[in-house]
């Protein structure tokens, strides 16, 4: 038993045996430990302090140098705390930040730097102040160049911000980031993943890859997802919607046809010289081509006057009124009907007087007994 027990722990020691001289077990090498978790610094870390001095510097616009000044004094207070020393120049139109000797935080001169730079980019004073924490990061996102056409750019920057800023409202709640859209450039501050997230946010909407509406929802989605502990091991791809980019149609550019291939150059233009020339005005005097000059400067005068006395009358001018029905049409319309029907009248009395020649009584012309006959005389019509 003992023997087995023996062979067991000999074994487990092969197992666990490294090859290289360093590959030991490390005392951080321990599930435990959170290793994304940034400790805050303790001076006591860094007691002798900074052996060269580090500074760096940032040139601002003109429009931020009244608020630079007066917010100055909070600014240079925050260093202070840190042993970081800061200037602001308005002759340059530069901020600086420098380490000195009580500086004890290596890294702190970065943060400076960042500050400044979010300063320059129109970003609060309080705001950017906050970057001094170690928890808080930030991201300047230049814009300016994904897009060349200038109205183009303004509109998809829009998009961004949307209507009342309320797209800039969702993008900051979902990602926990502060973004201020400024010019050609986005400052966003946060976490890493915060910030990750606005950039790709940013610039898909900038080159129009996909709006940031449809970005909102996924984040959205995303946070439900992370909520439930049942599918916080799994791919989400199958939850999350996908959006297909709808390619409208566009005009088609009218190609210009190419004319014939000649190697001969097309014909020299004339110039002002042999134009005189063809006129005869080359050989006028100085005094003849002035008045010439004049005329022609007075001819354009009078057309222009005539041109706008004509627009100004074309406002008095009144509307056509409805045309009036003319009395002696009407009559002689009149006259049309009645002699119309005058006409049918004597149609009416002819078939009549035909009727009655077709139907003749027999008797009225057979003689009576003992008496003459009755002779008729007919008028001739």
């Amino acid at each position: 038993m003992e023997e087995s027990n023996s062979e067991a722990e000999v074994e487990r020691k092969e197992k666990t045996k490294h090859k290289g001289k360093h590959d030991k077990p490390k005392p951080w090498d321990n599930p435990s430990i959170d290793h994304w978790k940034v400790e805050k610094f303790d001076p006591s870390w860094n007691e002798g302090g900074m052996l060269e001095v580090s500074s760096f510097s940032t040139l601002f616009p003109q429009y931020r140098e009244k608020y630079l000044q007066e917010a100055w004094p909070t600014v240079r207070g925050a260093l202070k705390e840190f042993g970081v020393k800061s200037e602001l120049n308005l002759v340059e139109g530069c901020m600086t930040v420098s380490t000195t000797r009580k500086t004890r935080d290596p890294y702190i001169i970065m943060k400076a730097r960042d500050l400044i730079k979010l300063l320059s980019r129109s970003v609060p004073a309080p705001q950017a102040i906050k970057i001094l924490n170690d928890e808080m990061q930030c991201d300047i996102i230049k814009i300016g160049n994904l897009v060349r056409n200038k109205e183009r750019f303004v509109k998809r920057r829009q998009h961004l911000v949307g209507p009342n800023s309320s797209t800039l409202k969702a993008l900051e709640i979902l990602t926990g980031c502060y973004i201020l859209v400024q010019g050609n450039t986005v400052a966003a501050m946060g976490s890493f993943k915060g910030l990750k997230q606005v950039r790709r946010v940013v610039e898909d909407c900038i080159q129009n890859k996909m709006h940031p509406v449809y970005h909102i929802k996924t984040l959205m989605m995303k946070r439900e997802l992370a909520s439930d502990p049942a599918l916080e091991n799994e791919n989400w791809d199958r939850f999350l919607p996908k959006f297909k980019k709808k390619n409208v149609k566009q005009k088609k550019v009218k190609s210009k046809e190419k004319k014939p291939y000649t190697p001969f150059p097309p014909p020299q233009p004339p110039s002002k010289v042999d134009l005189q020339l063809e006129s005869g005005e080359y050989f006028l005097s100085d005094q003849k081509k002035f008045a010439k000059k004049w005329q022609q400067k007075l001819e354009k005068q009078a057309e222009k006057t005539a041109e706008n006395k004509r627009k100004r009358e074309a406002a008095f001018v009144p509307p056509m009124e409805p045309m009036m029905q003319d009395p002696s049409k009407s009559s002689d319309d009149k006259n049309d009907v009645a002699a119309m029907a005058m006409s049918l009248k004597k149609k009416a009395k002819e078939f009549g007087k035909q009727k009655s020649l077709e139907n003749v009584n027999p008797e009225t012309y057979i003689a009576a007994s003992g008496e003459a006959p009755l002779k008729k005389k007919r008028k001739h019509s």
